[in-house]
């Protein structure tokens, strides 16, 4: 299977049009388009993930301007989008299709292919305690890293071929649930990358 898109260039940067934030604070957050081809026989639904595994682990260097995040913090995942159930016949997601504007508190009922099911974000944990922004962040959030990080953030698209038509997963559901409910269902998976960063020496 192979990945495509037209809004974004393996491993190449992120147009800010499909980011979450830029240097002036929220960008436009239109979800990227993705196309998928070469699908194994036997496709009964997709799945779809995208992952930033440059996330810092200690939350109080984030944002500082009196220092910057070393390159070798240790870096854990960050989930900005995960869905379900996408249609075996469905080979494209347009862009700006699922997400065309970042949504304090999050998106309710974020669009999507239908009969498609949208997941929470991490968008979801990192605002908890603030209560100006708190909330549930279903569907596409796209990338607002730290602008003091010395490290490149990388999102990886992740598109999966299933043999199932639905999952098995709670409401809401997390890329975790996602990924426990696909175990032994995929018969095959495309990925392609970006980059982003707000930190102006990168």
């Amino acid at each position: 299977m192979k990945l495509s898109s037209n809004s974004l260039r393996d491993g190449a940067p992120i147009d800010r049009e499909f980011a979450a934030g830029d240097a002036q604070g929220f960008a436009p957050d239109r979800n990227p388009h993705l196309a998928w081809s070469e699908v194994p026989d036997g496709v009964r639904s997709f799945a779809l993930v995208c992952v930033d595994p440059d996330v810092p682990t200690v939350p109080d260097t984030v944002g500082r301007t009196d220092m910057t995040i070393p390159r070798d913090q240790p870096r854990c995942d960050f989930v900005h989008w995960v869905m379900a159930d996408i249609a075996p016949d469905v080979r494209e997601l347009a862009a700006g299709s699922c997400s065309d504007g970042f949504v304090v508190k999050g998106k309710a009922y974020p669009a999507g292919p239908a009969g498609s099911r949208q997941g929470l974000n991490d968008f979801t944990g990192w605002f908890a305690g603030n209560p100006d922004m708190a909330g549930a962040y279903l569907g596409y959030d796209g990338p607002y890293p730290p602008f003091n990080d010395e490290r490149l953030h990388r999102y990886f698209f992740r598109v999966f071929a299933l043999d199932v038509a639905t999952l098995d997963l709670p409401t809401p559901f997390t890329a975790g649930d996602l990924h426990r409910a696909m175990q032994g269902h995929v018969l095959a998976e495309a990925t392609l990358h970006g980059t982003y960063t707000l930190n102006p020496a990168l």
